[in-house]
């Protein structure tokens, strides 16, 4: 006797920036986390102990492997509200507390795609809800004849094809909410990491924490490629205890083990340089004058090879910052966007910074990206998924 089809449900694969995840609508998962948790985890393909996720949907890296639920927002002043998860490629973990703004481009053509939004045509303005941060953010979609426009001329490092530009606007929260930009008060302090000492950093929370250090600090430039420096394990595991240490300083875990284990995407670690020439895994030269800092960041325990928006936000933040490390070293002027030279190329971000009440907080950043989207339909998985069932939708 055939044995019924695999269980199914909606889902859509979209691009967001250089960034790749699965969309679906909340209404359509369980409602317990614990379940709802296994079956992402099932659809993703993981765990997968050689991190290819290939009995899944998962890219088999950090920027691939995302996850977007969507579901009509439950606040007036916004259309839907976007819960954003980080899937390790190798883990059965999926880390709720991070985000990802590149991916955010993708959520106002795909609440425009699904009929949560009906826009008019020219510039549509979808108000998202970002569950993981409590912030708003618009997204400026381009619509013709009521379908998103998704091809154009606009550049998106990382990504192979040229396509329609989406502006997103990252708000401060309201002014009984505001978020200080300096989580511990101040714009630069001194770390102790074993097996390294005292290395003088700076955190910033421009939508999640964010350690900077300077790359001479740790004899890097600020020029790496994530095919090379991915096999200096002993400076990934260096790189790996600073972000514990600062994770403990935070309150986000109670010892550094416990950071290592529990939180491998919060909180962000960046490197920083002066400008200075470079070329790209593909051989395209970066020129010094075409940027006014260096920066690479740590995601997932590796060299990431993309640049997510809300680490450029977090730059152009730290920028605009006096007395952070990222201040002294860029060559920028207040008022006019950082041009951040990343391991995929460029990146312009607006940030607009002010105190507030004694404390900095950010008051408005801007960024550009594409989206698109690239498949539909039912994503299975085998019936043997411990503990779902009907009842469980």
């Amino acid at each position: 006797m055939n044995r019924p089809l695999s269980p199914s449900i909606r889902a859509v694969y979209m691009r967001g920036g250089a960034s790749k995840g699965l969309f679906l609508h909340e209404q359509d998962l369980p409602r317990r986390p614990e379940l709802r948790d296994a079956l992402l985890l099932r659809l993703m393909g993981n765990p997968d102990p050689q991190g290819l996720q290939s009995d899944g949907l998962g890219g088999a890296r950090s920027g691939t492997s995302k996850l977007a639920i969507i579901a009509p927002s439950r606040r007036g002043d916004c259309d839907v509200d976007y819960l954003h998860g980080d899937v390790a490629p190798d883990a059965a973990q999926i880390d709720w507390s991070g985000h990802c703004a590149q991916l955010s481009a993708a959520v106002g053509p795909f609440a425009i795609h699904e009929g949560l939004v009906r826009p008019a045509d020219g510039i549509a303005r979808v108000r998202i809800w970002q569950r993981n941060l409590g912030r708003r953010i618009d997204a400026l979609v381009p619509v013709q004849q009521g379908q998103v426009l998704e091809s154009g001329q606009f550049a998106d490092e990382g990504v192979a094809f040229r396509g329609a530009e989406i502006r997103l606007e990252f708000h401060q929260p309201g002014p009984d909410e505001v978020a200080p930009l300096l989580p511990t008060g101040e714009p630069s302090q001194v770390l102790m990491v074993p097996g390294l000492g005292a290395l003088r950093v700076s955190i910033i929370d421009a939508g999640g924490p964010v350690v900077f250090l300077r790359a001479d600090a740790l004899d890097l430039d600020g020029t790496e490629l994530p095919e090379r420096f991915n096999r200096a394990h002993g400076k990934l595991r260096l790189l790996s205890a600073i972000r514990a240490q600062a994770a403990v300083l935070l309150g986000l875990a109670a010892s550094a083990s416990q950071a290592q284990d529990l939180l491998p995407a919060v909180p962000r670690l960046c490197w920083v340089a002066a400008p200075k020439s470079y070329r790209l895994g593909r051989g395209r030269e970066v020129s010094a004058d075409q940027v006014d800092v260096l920066a690479r960041f740590l995601s997932m325990g590796r060299l990431q090879d993309g640049f997510a928006a809300e680490q450029a936000i977090a730059v152009a933040a730290a920028a605009a910052l006096p007395g952070t490390l990222v201040n002294e070293i860029t060559r920028t002027l207040p008022g006019v966007a950082t041009r951040i030279g990343h391991v995929s190329g460029t990146l312009a971000v607006g940030a607009e910074v002010s105190t507030l009440q004694g404390r900095w907080h950010l008051d408005k950043a801007v960024v550009s990206r594409s989206a698109r989207r690239l498949m539909g339909g039912q994503v299975y998985w085998p019936d043997d998924v411990p503990g779902l069932l009907p009842g469980h939708f």
